[in-house]
């Protein structure tokens, strides 16, 4: 579906970014891709390894309402990747966030409902469920922001839908290259938060798929999670180093113990597909769509009640084999 098409990915020069466009060029013929991102030098970069014909470069901040609308003409689909990501950096800077993650959301929605681009997929995180940090709130708030554009966008084309998904491994800023560079560099031990802890995991090209598929299942309004495997943080370090002791350092702010992807109070609205899940928009004030049914044809089915996507209840947890084998 990509073939002879026009595709944007704000925050391109990325881990997604990077990967999701090598998959394209891999995998299609576009017209053309565009890269939307703020960093000069991670462009430079980026251009000695991708430099098809059909690459073209933007440098532009999703701040910037209308460098945003002059990148998106002629753009038929559009991936929105770019956000402010570190917990920690979020608390400190809360406003900087809240520019970034939600007003450039919104400044996203506006210049491709303008535009006429055809759809739009927006990336979230397990930490816009339930958040307790700022970072989650946020794109708790820019999900919802993606979700209703398509009550508002009125006679334009344009579709909106969301895709939520946990921790990626390698990606920068994970868990994994920062335990390997402790261990590179002959660290004593692997700090780690608490023996409990779970999270879900995805590999790069996991994530990538499941977006580029996203945009054949859509009908707009969707948020859509991928079925994928859980493990213990303990186990995550014992894979990358099982020799080297391991310190409990506590829960830092902002940090939940399990992470949630799908909450129990939207159970009523969330679907069961073979592997992933949606979460239907609550409020639908444009034509009613059967979501139990999407694009591709494939069918779902409503969850049970008080059903909740749990990394500490997932029926799926890696053993440590299968880690390292993920970790590579």
């Amino acid at each position: 579906m990509f073939n002879n098409k026009s595709i944007l990915v704000t925050g391109g020069t990325g881990s997604f970014g990077k990967q999701c466009i090598k998959t394209i060029l891999a995998r299609y013929q576009p017209k053309r891709v565009i890269v939307f991102s703020r960093d000069e030098l991670k462009q430079y970069e980026m251009q000695q390894e991708y430099h098809a014909p059909c690459m073209r470069y933007f440098l532009g901040d999703v701040r910037d309402s209308e460098r945003l609308k002059q990148a998106m003409r002629n753009v038929d689909y559009v991936i929105h990747a770019a956000a402010l990501k570190q917990v920690p950096a979020a608390e400190y800077n809360p406003m900087e966030c809240i520019k970034t993650n939600i007003h450039g959301a919104e400044n996203v929605i506006k210049a491709a409902m303008e535009n006429g681009v055809e759809k739009v997929i927006a990336l979230s995180t397990d930490k816009a469920a339930n958040p307790i940090n700022l970072y989650g709130a946020t794109k708790l708030v820019s999900d919802k922001l993606f979700v209703t554009a398509n009550n508002i966008a009125g006679g334009h084309r344009t579709k909106f839908s969301v895709v939520r998904y946990g921790n990626v491994v390698g990606s920068r800023g994970s868990v994994a290259p920062l335990f390997k560079k402790m261990v590179a560099e002959g660290a004593e031990f692997l700090p780690v938060t608490d023996e409990k802890m779970t999270r879900f995991w995805i590999t790069l090209p996991q994530g990538v798929d499941f977006v580029l598929k996203g945009f054949a299942r859509m009908h707009g309004g969707e948020v859509f999670v991928p079925k994928i495997p859980s493990s213990r943080i303990v186990d995550f370090a014992k894979a990358i180093a099982p020799d080297k002791p391991i310190k409990i350092i506590g829960i830092r702010p902002g940090e939940k113990l399990h992470e949630v992807m799908c909450p129990a109070d939207d159970a009523h609205i969330t679907l069961a597909f073979e592997d992933h899940y949606v979460i239907k928009p609550s409020i639908v004030f444009f034509a009613p769509v059967d979501y139990q049914v999407n694009g591709l044809g494939e069918q779902g089915k409503p969850v049970s009640a008080g059903f909740e996507y749990n990394s500490g209840t997932n029926p799926h947890f890696l053993t440590i084999e299968e880690l390292r084998e993920m970790i590579g």
